[in-house]
């Protein structure tokens, strides 16, 4: 691993990981704070409803006045200020992914407080992003190439960064005027692309803005410097536009489709625009480098069991009685024993019975996909 700054002291080199590390806890307790303001926002919405019986839905105001979802607004705004900040001391290609952590958070808080059970598939699903988000923390590169401003606005006009701004732009603005009216609504990747291409730079932006505060904390005020109010503009300029699109993505799409596919994308454009423009994975060598790609690809394997299951009625007691009833359907006859007439009756008949309840189920399950489709 490599470290962010390295002092010698006589014949001994001390590492100072500080500000990995305080990047790392600040994603971190992000995703907390986030995770945690999903389950009380719902429970102020939940507690409207039953009240006035008008939910937000359908166009009902009335949570404004409920302190509960104020509670987990502030709650949210607390968790996007610690994830702005982090970027500012960690690499965007750690603080981004770890950001799979707040569903996780959200699941297994909501599982206790809103009694919304996870499945055998979402139980999996948070325990490999779990493993997917140590591994990759422990492969994460710990240098900070970029510090300052004066190191960044060269970076920023590099040819690599803006012919990759130059085609997300063009791609976006494709997107939107001519395939998002004619196929927005039926196409789940549309809007979903476009929130992700205008995130990868949102991204890049909070980067910046991150060490434009560090530096003007530090006492070396940037807020003179017109490429500091540049990137404050372009992040908003992008944040709204990506927010508008995720959310007619998600009033059109089932949110159990949207939400994998939008955090693959846009995790993994943000970490192709992290590497042109921060060239962070220039400090890792290769071990390190399939590390953090193997941890990605397990906390994207997570989410996705996490979510796209999370309809299907599947716990470890089905799996258990299945075993059961296979292993005593086996047991009709002793080993090497001959089945008569009314045993094989019997056994045909269960199997028979087994297969339809299993044409069924699967008849029902496409059903249900075709309608999320």
């Amino acid at each position: 691993m490599f470290s962010a700054v390295v002092t010698t002291t006589g014949s001994s080199l001390e590492v100072d990981n500080s500000g990995f590390y305080t990047g790392l806890g600040l994603a971190i307790s992000s995703s907390v704070f986030i995770g945690t303001s999903f389950i009380i926002k719902k429970k102020g919405l939940l507690k409207v409803t039953r009240s006035s019986g008008t939910r937000a839905g359908q166009g009902g105001y009335a949570y404004l006045k409920e302190w509960l979802w104020w509670s987990g607004m502030i709650t949210m705004i607390v968790g996007e200020i610690a994830n702005f900040t982090a970027y500012a001391f960690a690499p965007a290609i750690l603080v981004t992914p770890l950001g799979a952590l707040s569903v996780l958070v959200s699941a297994m808080l909501a599982s206790y407080f809103l009694n919304e059970k996870q499945n055998l598939h979402g139980k999996i699903g948070c325990i490999l992003s779990i493993i997917g988000s140590t591994v990759l923390v422990i492969h994460a590169p710990q240098e900070e190439e970029v510090t300052s401003m004066d190191e960044l606005e060269p970076k920023l006009t590099s040819p690599g960064f803006v012919t990759y701004g130059f085609l997300v732009i063009i791609f976006a603005l494709v997107l939107i005027f001519y395939y998002g009216p004619r196929y927005g609504k039926t196409n789940i990747l549309v809007y979903i692309a476009i929130c992700s291409l205008i995130g990868s730079l949102s991204v890049m932006g909070c980067k910046g803005l991150g060490i434009v505060i560090k530096q003007t904390v530090g006492g070396n005020n940037q807020l003179t410097n017109p490429v500091a109010w540049g990137l404050l503009f372009a992040v908003l300029a992008c944040v709204m536009t990506q927010m508008n699109y995720l959310n007619k993505a998600l009033d059109i799409f089932n949110t159990s489709l949207v939400t994998p596919i939008y955090y693959v994308m846009f995790t993994t454009l943000t970490i192709i625009a992290s590497a042109i423009l921060f060239r962070e994975w220039e400090v890792m060598n290769s071990k390190d480098t399939i590390g953090a790609i193997c941890g990605f690809l397990t906390i994207v394997f997570g989410v996705f069991l996490l979510h796209a299951f999370k309809d299907v009625h599947f716990s470890l007691k089905d799996v258990l009685k299945f075993s059961a009833q296979t292993n005593g359907a086996a047991k009709i006859r002793k080993p090497g024993a001959l089945l008569n007439d009314g045993e094989e009756a019997i056994l045909m008949h269960h199997i028979n019975n087994r297969a339809e309840d299993d044409e069924e189920e699967a008849m029902t399950v496409f059903a249900n996909n075709a309608n999320h489709l």
